[in-house]
């Protein structure tokens, strides 16, 4: 929130947001399946506390910066970057952690608590950050960030590592990542799931640009708007999550029906005539997004074998943050080009294509996907 209004702030530009949402979400794309390496041979529980350490430090930078009043637009897209390759490792040892936190029977529920967990904190987080910004400035919102991250540290480090459900698994020094897009390669069913994620994250995730050019450019109600947002978008978000989780099979139609319906949403929220109408479809946006994100990730889990899940989640995130990366430079290009409305109309209606086309190559490929089943 701090980071993406600072850029907006400075520049007043939503294409300068969306060059430093693709700075940090880039490495993800360009070093994540290393990522997924290292998370497949080391403790999963300390890459998680490490990489949260780093974050607090690059929470603290930016803090000192902004409130010293130092802090120009090239600073922000270091630390962009920065945090962007502190996600290549934390994000697949993450995902991992939560598998042996609860093994693979109760593998599903987890990855929707997890989700609706992050949308309650959605909800609150971003209210919260627009009043700071509004009231004090970024950098305080930072030295807050830093704080949270700490708090993060000291959750992971209370994890018991004996009551962990551990795969053991012998990775070659040699050939890593060639296995881990092997794995994905011979099973077209997971292999289409990674496309159509980096097609949406292209796409459709495109929320701190739209918001952000919404709130300045639209219905010009500044950092708070732009936290109320964020907020409102999470509440319909834990609705998405939370029916997703009652699924009790999942297919790959149902994860293609979310990508379409995420894409639709998006069309239909860039026209609201209304502020009070508009609220409601960030709502349905949000609720749409996390149900198909939670219905994608978890299919990549559970068709995934233990001992490479982190390898192909090191494939899949990046390559759907890789796609939000790019999506935040197109997104921001149509707003400046287009008008915010009519940049995310375009965006919508092209996600809509996008699963069209890849719900064809699945028909056409005539193949039956397997269901997967969890508790």
């Amino acid at each position: 929130m701090a980071k993406d209004w600072l850029v907006l702030e400075i520049t007043g530009s939503p294409a300068a947001v969306g060059v430093v949402v693709a700075l940090q979400f880039l490495p993800l794309l360009l070093v994540g399946p290393l990522g997924g390496v290292i998370a497949d041979r080391h403790d999963k529980r300390r890459l998680v506390i490490g990489a949260q350490a780093a974050s607090v430090l690059v929470a603290l930078t930016l803090a000192g910066l902004t409130l010293s009043g130092a802090v120009v637009l090239w600073h922000l897209w270091v630390m962009a970057v920065v945090l962007g390759l502190i996600a290549a490792v934390e994000m697949p040892a993450r995902q991992v952690l939560v598998n042996e936190v609860v093994g693979d029977s109760r593998l599903r529920s987890a990855i929707s608590m997890n989700n609706a967990v992050n949308q309650g904190g959605g909800m609150i987080g971003p209210a919260l950050a627009g009043i700071v910004i509004a009231e004090v400035g970024q950098g305080w919102a930072f030295g807050v960030n830093a704080a949270v991250c700490v708090a993060v540290i000291l959750v992971i480090s209370s994890i018991r590592p004996s009551e962990l459900h551990r795969v053991p698994t012998v990775v070659r020094a040699r050939g890593q990542l060639r296995e881990g897009f092997a794995f994905v390669a011979a099973r077209p069913h997971l292999l289409w799931v990674v496309v159509l994620a980096g097609l949406m994250g292209a796409l459709g995730l495109n929320g701190p640009v739209v918001l952000a050019a919404f709130a300045d450019g639209v219905w010009e109600t500044g950092a708070r708007g732009f936290g109320l947002y964020n907020s409102i978008a999470a509440v319909g978000a834990l609705g998405g999550a939370l029916v997703a989780a009652r699924l009790r099979r999942l297919r790959m139609r149902t994860v293609v029906l979310g990508a379409a319906v995420f894409g639709l949403t998006e069309m239909v929220a860039a026209w609201m005539p209304t502020h009070a109408s508009f609220l409601v479809m960030l709502a349905v946006v949000g609720g749409a997004t996390l149900f198909f994100l939670t219905s994608a990730a978890t299919y990549v889990q559970l068709a995934a074998a233990p001992e490479v899940r982190g390898r192909v989640l090191a494939i899949y995130s990046p390559v759907l943050l890789g796609g939000h990366a790019c999506g935040g430079l197109l997104q921001g290009w149509l707003a400046e080009e287009l008008g915010v409305r009519a940049g995310l109309a375009v965006t919508g209606a092209l996600a809509l294509v996008a699963t069209a086309v890849v719900g064809v190559c699945l028909v056409v490929q005539g193949r039956r996907p397997p269901r997967v089943t969890a508790g």
